[in-house]
């Protein structure tokens, strides 16, 4: 569908979620958002507060928010709730209500976010009520076509985003109709009984009937297939919450967004940026740093990933603080740089990071925060009257640059391709999740997070490359493959094959199709690519920190797990601390591999030593690929944009003194011509940028 109904650059926030904020405030706050540059407010439109009985709808308030809307220059987003079920609802589906893996029925609760009731009580985004249950689907089916009849051409409308926060709870659904509806699947999948049982080593299986999904998390084929169901099931259900409204209305936009959670959750928690971005004209990102880091690192890695995921369509950062968040702080920290209270300038250094990292709008979890439940006070840039602050002082006048006409050849201009693409493969995460759920050594996480921080430290920008996506690069870093089905395993092969280079961290591939190991390792025939065998491993993450190695007489911590080697047509690069081979580099076809015999990653992200900072600078020049940009203070940040013959230079500085640095793009000194964005205090010359503290300065490159 089209999207030039959206503003340049969509900047606002999340206004109404019944009750609040008070009626009284709402044509002062419309006027003052609009005064102060704001041109989208998304509202949450919940079913529980909608329709009150069976059949009938109470829209007053929500008529209201897309009038004034409407009056105000104002954009709307409505954001179905679906999954907040009425309380009618609950009653008379009781039947339908998802079940837990421990045989509990999920309740209905009041909501966290708005203090409403019908929420989930797992917390996830599918609801008390089995949408797998015929009765059920009609039922929100009926609430979503009378939603998009209501508001079908409505000039304050824009369109609607029909996942908040895309996830669903790792120990559901086992109720009847999930089950029901599992068993189909796996009949479709493998056609006979006997071709399942086989799949799954049950042999005594002797109705379809007979199939139960697993309750236990354990590294099984037929826990594989409940993951690749589950996913398969709640993103049917998003699609057809999209085909319904589009069934009323073709005309409006379509959104969704997420948490940056594929990273690790896309396994346990359905967190499938690139599956849920493939659904809806534009996709977004909720990030908060109070619960998710506040270091630079933290602050890039859920943009750079929504980006990677939305494979080139619009993504905006759909929720960010504007406000503190009083009493839940989910990362350690000991004082306000944690992120749970936002001064102004953490609203510009939250905002420049997101557009250097790509994004193409912003809005604020809260317009102001809310006055009940748990979450009250949480996240506004506005006060608890609705009062201007220093902090929305901040976001309008980003809001009112961003839309300047002159900033339109500015967001014309994209983020560059990344020095170096992070493999992101699908199994390689869940088949850790069945293996380490149930004593969780972190290994999957921290080698993924590691890696992209150690290039990130050394001032490389790493995109994460979803394996399906890997045509195109021409180099990658696989962190965690520890886990390729054999049509994977060929992908690689042949990519590299054609001239791809491939740096790869230990076990790639060694569990193949359905979770077996290979007998070979490197499995599937990777032995070839990487040119060496196995000699020995050993899966102890618990004590990985003992592992040490050198790379060219480097010396380098290892983690996770320690894999030595054998070479074939491959050469030796270093050795483990005991002698054995621990990096093997080898020439396949037209391309290069470099493995590692162990997780380097785990070890930076655990301790951020020196030699394995330098670690991830010297596997990038072994590829003999320069980075872009190269700055002489790594402590900012840079990226580069590009659109038709302009080249930007956007330039970080998160530390809370103003930093100098030189900067070099494709190897020569750069030149600078408009500046987009500059305090007074910095200082801009050939080849060398002052930044003021936690401020950032935004340059055309001169060609």
């Amino acid at each position: 569908m089209p999207t030039d109904t959206i503003p340049q650059i969509p900047f606002g926030a999340v206004y109404f979620r019944k009750s609040n904020p008070p009626k009284a405030d709402w044509d002062r706050d419309y006027g003052i958002a609009a005064e102060d540059g704001l041109n989208v407010f998304r509202h949450w439109f919940m079913w529980s507060a909608i329709e009150r009985r069976p059949g009938y709808y109470e829209w007053d308030d929500y008529d209201r928010q897309l009038d004034l809307a409407a009056g105000n220059g104002i954009k709307t987003i409505v954001a179905e709730m679906t999954h907040t079920v009425p309380d009618w609802a609950y009653r008379a589906f009781a039947h339908a209500r998802q079940i837990r893996a421990d045989g509990r029925p999920l309740t209905s609760n009041m909501g966290a976010s708005a203090a409403i009731g019908g929420f989930a009580s797992n917390g996830g985004g599918a609801g008390a009520l089995s949408m797998n249950c015929p009765e059920v689907k009609e039922a929100a089916g009926n609430f979503l076509k009378a939603l998009a009849t209501r508001y079908k051409g409505h000039p304050g409308l824009l369109g609607y985003d029909v996942w908040n926060e895309v996830n669903y709870a790792a120990d559901v659904d086992y109720s009847e109709y999930m089950k029901a509806d599992f068993r189909l699947w796996l009949r479709e999948k493998y056609g006979d009984l006997e071709t399942l049982s086989q799949a799954w080593h049950r042999y005594s299986y002797a109705e379809w009937d007979d199939i139960e999904p697993p309750r236990e998390i354990a590294a099984y084929p037929e826990n594989l297939d409940w993951l690749d169901f589950k996913r398969a099931n709640y993103y049917g259900q998003m699609q057809w919450r999209i085909d319904t409204i589009r069934s009323i209305d073709r005309d409006c936009l379509i959104a969704a967004h997420g948490v940056g959670g594929a990273i690790p959750n896309m396994a346990a928690n359905g967190c499938d940026d690139w599956l849920a971005a493939s659904k809806v004209e534009v996709y977004g990102l909720t990030w908060v740093p109070s619960r998710r880091g506040f270091k630079p690192w933290q602050n890039f890695f859920g943009p750079d990933l929504t980006r990677a995921a939305a494979r080139g369509k619009t993504w905006w950062h759909a929720e960010r603080p504007g406000g503190p968040l009083w009493m839940q702080p989910q990362v350690l920290g000991h004082d306000k740089d944690d992120g749970r209270v936002m001064d102004p300038e953490d609203i510009r250094l939250l905002t420049m990071t997101s557009f250097a990292a790509g994004a193409q709008g912003v809005m604020n979890l809260r317009y102001r925060p809310l006055l009940d439940g748990p979450l009250f006070g949480a996240f506004g840039s506005y006060g608890m009257d609705g009062a201007r602050t220093a902090r929305s002082d901040m976001a309008s006048e980003m809001a009112k640059w961003a839309n300047a006409a002159e900033q339109a050849e500015l967001f014309e201009a994209r983020p560059v391709m990344g020095d170096i693409g992070l493999l992101v493969i699908p199994e390689a995460q869940a088949w850790d999740y069945l293996l380490n759920a149930n004593h969780c050594p972190n290994t999957y996480r921290e080698a993924m997070w590691g890696a992209y921080r150690g290039f990130f430290d050394n001032g490389v920008q790493a995109d994460w490359v979803h394996i399906d996506d890997i045509e195109g690069r021409d180099l990658l870093y696989a962190p965690y493959p520890i886990m390729l089905t054999g049509e994977h395993a060929s992908r690689l092969a042949r990519w590299v094959e054609r001239g791809g280079v491939l740096i790869s961290e230990a076990t790639p591939g060694y569990f193949g199709d359905r979770g077996t190991v290979g007998v070979v390792q490197p499995n599937s025939g990777l032995d070839a690519v990487f040119g060496t065998r196995e000699h020995e491993v050993e899966f102890m993450p618990d004590i990985g920190d003992r592992i040490a190695f050198t790379l060219d007489d480097r010396p380098i911590q290892g983690g996770g797990f320690l894999q030595s080697y054998a070479p074939t047509t491959g050469t030796e690069r270093g050795r483990f601390t005991d002698g054995r081979i621990a990096v093997v580099e080898n020439t396949h076809g037209s391309g290069r591999t470099l493995l590692v015999g162990t997780n380097p990653g785990i070890a930076y992200f655990r301790n951020s030593g020196r030699d394995n900072r330098g670690y991830f600078a010297d596997v990038l020049a072994w590829s003999g690929k320069a980075q872009r940009v190269q700055l002489s203070e790594n402590a900012m940040q840079a990226r580069l944009h590009e659109g038709g013959s302009k080249r930007v230079l956007w330039l970080l500085n998160p530390t809370r003194n103003a930093l100098s640095t030189g900067i070099r793009i494709d190897g020569e000194s750069a030149a600078f011509g408009r500046v987009y964005w500059a305090a007074p205090e910095a200082a801009i010359d050939t080849g060398n940028i002052t930044v003021p503290a936690r401020d950032a300065v935004i340059v055309q490159l001169s060609t």
